[in-house]
């Protein structure tokens, strides 16, 4: 068996690659490198060279070779592999007529978590603290046992200290509300803060029991990510914007993160992450992948959330389920606020490649929070 084509698809917000071998078997594979997604299908295209006439079953040695060809790294880089990598796997349990987490050592569980990725948007004159609280109360109701969002609320950037504080406290008092005490919630700050009022808030939302404060500061220095966890009672999570097992290496030796957040479209694929939770075990810490860019990915990652022991939720939005994301068709299956683990070969997704290559490219837009003195914030 060779591989005889590789084909990377700009499609909606989404950059998926489709590897086909010359027996008439299929792999998917997305990016999660969503800023950058241009970027990340060029170097999709540079890997195709190598990669056509190649056995796709030598995994591991593609990785190595696609790694080191060149001596680059970085999340475009990264993102590509990463979308290759999950394609490979795809063929590989199809070629086994197996699922993937198969062929990663077997099943753990029966079932996977989910951590619902929510807002607080209402209806016209609900206060974003009243829609946590409804959207918290409705998640608990549909059976989710876990619900995040990003707390921080808007013109946090120009703020004082106590004024974000102050606003912070009550949204997160507002979804705890809604949420009881048998829903854990999840607060992702999305490197929006600085050290100093990073540390200062977290400690004021200690009393609602977050099960994670998410990314609060840039991913600039690997060592700040330890040196923050060191400071706050709350557990403390990173890593979606994270490329490898060396940056996450760092990240433990630093003293960081009781939670990893890899992503399996930007982390290295399955076979990275898969060592990555290999990692995060020696160090007792949760794996929790990042995932949020639709079925490709969410398979990719409940692949290896079923096969590994430290798996605790994976995070999910309810856009998979959206009309837009029809063209694909996933045997993972919610059941309220879980996964069944279905035993369909490979990742478990096929896509109409009629209809993938019909849809328009619209990539996310990037933006850049201004303070209001006219310096630059902090994004997502």
């Amino acid at each position: 068996m060779k591989i005889e084509r590789v084909e990377s698809v700009l499609a909606g917000n989404m950059q998926i690659v489709r590897i086909f071998t010359d027996n008439g078997l299929e792999g998917i594979g997305q990016s999660a490198c969503w800023g950058y997604l241009e970027a990340s299908d060029a170097v999709v295209k540079k890997f195709s060279e190598y990669l056509v006439g190649q056995d796709p079953l030598q995994i591991e040695h593609h990785w190595q070779y696609l790694y080191r060809m060149g001596p680059f790294r970085g999340s475009v880089i990264s993102g590509a592999l990463s979308s290759v990598d999950i394609a490979l796997w795809d063929i590989k349990g199809k070629a086994f007529e197996a699922p993937v987490w198969q062929l990663l050592g077997g099943k753990v569980r029966e079932k996977i978590r989910l951590h619902l990725l929510m807002g607080g948007s209402m209806q016209d004159g609900t206060t974003v603290a009243e829609g946590l609280r409804l959207n918290a109360l409705a998640a608990a109701e549909e059976g989710f046992t876990a619900i995040k969002t990003d707390p921080l609320p808007i013109g946090f950037e120009s703020m004082t200290l106590a004024r974000l504080i102050h606003d912070t406290r009550e949204n997160v008092a507002a979804m705890r509300e809604g949420a009881g005490l048998d829903v854990d919630i999840i607060l992702e700050i999305h490197r929006k803060l600085t050290p100093m009022n990073a540390i200062a808030l977290a400690e004021h939302l200690v009393e609602f029991r977050p099960l994670f404060y998410e990314d609060p500061v840039q991913i600039d220095s690997i060592k700040s990510q330890g040196e923050i966890a060191k400071r706050t009672t709350l557990p403390v999570a990173n890593g979606e914007r994270m490329h490898n097992i060396w940056e996450f290496r760092e990240l433990f030796e630093a003293g960081g993160s009781q939670y990893v957040r890899p992503d399996l479209g930007l982390g290295g694929g399955i076979t990275q992450v898969k060592k990555i939770a290999g990692l995060a075990e020696s160090y007792h810490s949760a794996l929790v992948t990042h995932n949020f860019l639709g079925p490709v990915l969410t398979a990719a990652a409940c692949s290896i959330d079923t096969s590994i022991p430290n798996f605790l939720t994976q995070e999910y939005t309810k856009a998979d389920e959206a009309p837009e994301n029809s063209m694909f068709t996933t045997a993972w299956k919610r059941e309220g606020g879980f996964i069944p683990v279905p035993d369909s070969p490979g990742i478990g997704v096929t896509v109409d490649g009629d209809a993938l290559m019909a849809r328009a490219f619209d990539p996310r837009g990037l933006g850049v929070p201004i303070r209001i003195d006219g310096s630059v914030g902090y994004s997502v």
